[in-house]
């Protein structure tokens, strides 16, 4: 091994890490998996991604697996290979005005979101993460989050990627018309070559794929063909995102950025029976809300159970943040604690305005039985987004003896599904013996479910495979997506050709070759899954 790192390390500029630390390190993600790189290495330029992809593509046995902030929870960003980090030097906004930005792979939401406050606009599609994530796991994943339902996810709001293939050239990915694409397809080059052979598998299959893709609004499950090519225009940029750096890796991304409302205002509801839910969607988005989420009763308690970590998050001390829940604490004395809690937000720049359809929101809930509490102020609604947001950190940070375990952690369904669906997915699991803690984007159907499990314990690890075969048999019966958001890493890309059929999986595959015949870029990864490597590395601590 000593032979080729040193070899790389003649002409990589970057920073190279090979210490006991370091490796431990990037062997997780905020999956339930551990898979130890050879090495890690931080490329401090274009040219050294290009020298990576080069000196990799001679060398048989190695290849190159792309991480940002490592916040995945599906094992995205592992690899026992070369494991490249983007954070430490490719953070940059390259570009950014009222449309749109342009950003590098190790660049963290946050910082991106400074920015654009000070110019009163957003990047839409950001995750419930955005305090920790990046935007390389942000394009790689198609996230999406609380503004979906409004915005879409993040292939929608990609206008170009410039990129290494396999080739190790850079190429700016972009829509193209019908006269940009022929002249593409006629270059005698590698990148012929791939559109060429893009085009021929969308053409030729054009029905079965527009039919394969998941009639869902949400989805990050295989890749997006049905998006590269419409009979008017070409891009293949819509291929590269949510493709977890399997077919090459991005340098910069061109995308959207939009106005942000100057006033919004929360609606809380909380449903007693999941049999309202399906109903509750329906009326609701005849309001128009920007964001429509909800988490269950589960996460309501451990909120509550962790009350001045969430007070400290939003500057309140605990006994004034307590007082901000006087109005539900007598809600719940006369109607009984809720087994949901839905988040409705009404945006807009006229704030009587929101006020007006808050209040005729919340009279016509009443109406049909269910409760809901119009905010006072955003500030009062944001007790609830932190706790909504917050969920899932505290399970990982506080919760003693069991572990948050993510791995049926992102379903998508038919909104109409879920008063059906949700309590067959409780029952499973509760037959398995799991607990789950649930919350989500209920106006997509698109839930995070985080068992709490004991991974030191063997029984326990062996209801993962057992327990992911029923859920995704569950989703396929409702026509959903086995990932919305997450994407299939590690943990469900063996249940990839299940989800679309051995057709669609086939060109799947087909896709990753062409991109990338010697399987440099991030292996196992969307195609040719393997659930016994899976398993044999969920992590015991």
């Amino acid at each position: 091994m000593d032979n080729w790192i040193d070899e790389l390390k003649k002409g990589f500029k970057g920073d190279i890490f090979l210490d006991d630390k370091s490796l431990s390190e990037y062997s997780r993600d905020a999956s339930i998996f551990e898979v130890r790189p050879k090495i890690v290495v931080c490329p401090r330029n274009a040219q050294d991604v290009q020298y990576l992809v080069k000196f990799v593509r001679e060398k048989i046995g190695l290849s190159l697996t792309a991480r940002a902030a490592g916040t995945d929870m599906t094992g995205g960003p592992l690899t026992e290979s070369i494991v490249v980090s983007f954070t430490q030097h490719m953070n940059h906004v390259l570009e950014l005005d009222t449309k749109h930005a342009v950003v590098e792979p190790g660049l963290y939401y946050r910082d991106l979101e400074k920015l654009m406050d000070k110019k009163k606009v957003m990047y839409p599609s950001y995750p419930a993460s955005k305090s920790i994530c990046a935007m390389g796991g942000i394009i790689a994943n198609n996230s999406g989050g609380e503004k979906s339902l409004t915005f879409g996810q993040t292939v929608d709001h990609v206008n170009k990627l410039k990129v290494v293939l396999a080739d190790g050239n850079i190429y700016d990915l972009k829509k193209l018309n019908k006269v940009q694409l022929n002249a593409k397809m006629k270059q005698k080059d590698f990148e012929g070559k791939i559109y060429r052979g893009i085009y021929n598998i969308c053409e030729k299959n054009y029905d079965i794929i527009k039919a394969a893709r998941p009639q869902v609004s949400k989805n990050s499950s295989g890749y997006f063909l049905w998006h590269v090519w419409d009979r008017k225009t070409f891009d293949l940029s819509k291929l590269f995102v949510g493709s977890q750096g399997t077919l090459g890796i991005w340098l910069d991304a061109d995308v959207d950025v939009v106005p942000k409302h100057t006033h919004s205002r929360l609606v809380a509801v909380s449903l007693n029976s999941l049999n309202q839910i399906s109903e509750l969607i329906q009326t609701v988005k005849k309001y128009n809300p920007e964001s429509l989420e909800a988490f269950d009763k589960y996460t309501m308690r451990l909120g509550f159970r962790f009350m001045p970590e969430i007070a400290k998050k939003i500057n309140k001390n605990i006994i004034s943040f307590l007082w901000g829940f006087r109005r539900e604490a007598m809600k719940a004395i006369i109607h009984g604690f809720p087994i949901f809690i839905v988040l409705v937000e009404l945006t807009g720049d006229d704030e009587s305005e929101i006020q007006e359809r808050s209040e005729a929101l919340a009279k016509e809930l009443t109406k049909e039985k269910i409760q809901a509490l119009v905010m006072h102020s955003e500030e009062e609604g944001e007790k609830y987004w932190i706790m909504r947001r917050e969920s899932f950190n505290l399970l990982r940070q506080k919760v003693k003896n069991k572990m948050a375990t993510p791995f049926v952690d992102d379903f998508s369904v038919k909104p109409e599904y879920l008063s059906k669906f949700l309590p067959q997915l409780y029952k499973l699991l509760e037959d398995n013996g799991i607990k789950p803690i649930l919350a989500g984007h209920v106006g997509d159907g698109n839930f995070h479910i985080i068992p709490l499990m004991d991974l030191k314990d063997e029984k326990e690890r062996k209801k993962i495979p057992i327990v992911l075969n029923q859920f995704t048999t569950l989703v396929h019966k409702y026509k959903g997506t086995i990932t919305g958001e997450h994407n299939d890493g590690l943990i469900r890309t063996p249940f990839v050709e299940r989800q679309f059929g051995k057709k669609i999986g086939k060109l799947f595959e087909e896709v990753k070759d062409i991109f990338d015949e010697k399987n440099i870029f991030n292996p196992g990864k969307k195609v040719h899954g393997d659930l016994s490597f899976a398993v044999s590395h969920i992590k015991k601590t």
